[in-house]
């Protein structure tokens, strides 16, 4: 059973986080704490040999805005794990979280199967190994562990799409997308990660100067460039259908006249094709 403590902040080793910690996001938590009491407790795991009796798992904003409100007590509760377990824990928490973006979403299952990997061994398809059989159904062994999508609450379709993403972005580019609306975007990432590596390095290089990726696409493979004679038809093109929707019925019939075709509607047809092609 969990232990349920009353730790303070000097008792806790925060050290490094899978979510880099945003200082004004833990101002507000540790505002509401402050006004409202804390409403979920942190997790932490007993490491007595460590320079800190407790090390955190789950709860660094809160424990980071208790810090800027000066809030010293904090509710806990010691789970007992070792440090891959923890780490899976604080993966498997962040995971769950409905304001993770897909690119951070994807790079945490990618971290959770290492880490699940790491414990247990590789799943690799055709092991004969009955505590793997134990976890995860031979359906599964072929791609990613059952108790893994089922513990992060994820389809193997989704954990499928967020491999692609965290496998094949480049890591200069993923620092690039990290603050950006695209961080979001499923499907520009997983179009980004289709790039060859050299392509996202520019990208990253190009986002920097231009934050709204298609843009920064744009800069790095520019649209071709139309032959000059094909740019002065277009324009003569334009012009000619702007005059004839310029033109009174009696300037358009003495030009219908002009040409033969005085009486015909089919210019008049011609033109309204000409028109959608010039748009």
């Amino acid at each position: 059973m969990p232990d349920y403590k009353q730790l303070s902040l000097s008792q806790i080793l925060i050290g490094p986080r899978q979510r880099p910690i945003d200082r004004d996001y833990a101002a507000v938590i540790g505002a509401s704490m402050k006004e409202h009491g804390q409403l979920q407790p942190i997790v932490v795991r007993a490491t007595p040999a460590a320079q800190n009796p407790y090390t955190l798992v789950i709860g660094g904003h809160r424990c980071t805005g208790a810090e800027i409100h000066g809030i010293e007590m904090l509710d806990a509760i010691v789970v007992k794990a070792n440090g891959a377990d923890a780490q899976l824990l604080e993966l498997a928490e962040n995971l769950h979280r409905r304001d993770l973006s897909v690119l951070d979403r994807a790079y945490f299952v990618q971290a959770y199967r290492d880490l699940w990997e790491n414990k247990y061994g590789s799943i690799n398809p055709g092991r004969a190994n009955s505590a793997k059989l134990a976890l995860f159904s031979e359906e599964a062994a072929s791609c990613f562990s059952e108790a893994v999508v089922n513990k992060l609450g994820l389809s193997r379709r989704a954990a499928f799409r967020l491999g692609k993403i965290s496998g094949s972005l480049h890591p200069e580019l993923r620092a690039s997308l990290q603050s950006s609306p695209a961080a979001d975007n499923q499907s520009q990432l997983l179009a980004l990660a289709k790039l060859e590596p050299q392509k996202q390095r520019q990208v990253a290089v190009a986002l920097k100067a231009e934050p709204d990726v298609k843009k920064a696409l744009a800069i790095v493979d520019p649209a071709p460039r139309l032959p000059k004679a094909k740019v002065e038809q277009a324009v003569l093109l334009s012009r000619l259908v702007t005059a004839w929707e310029d033109a009174s019925e009696e300037t358009r019939r003495q030009f219908l006249e002009h040409i033969g075709m005085e009486g015909s509607d089919e210019l008049s047809q011609l033109m309204t094709d000409l028109k959608s092609e010039a748009a």
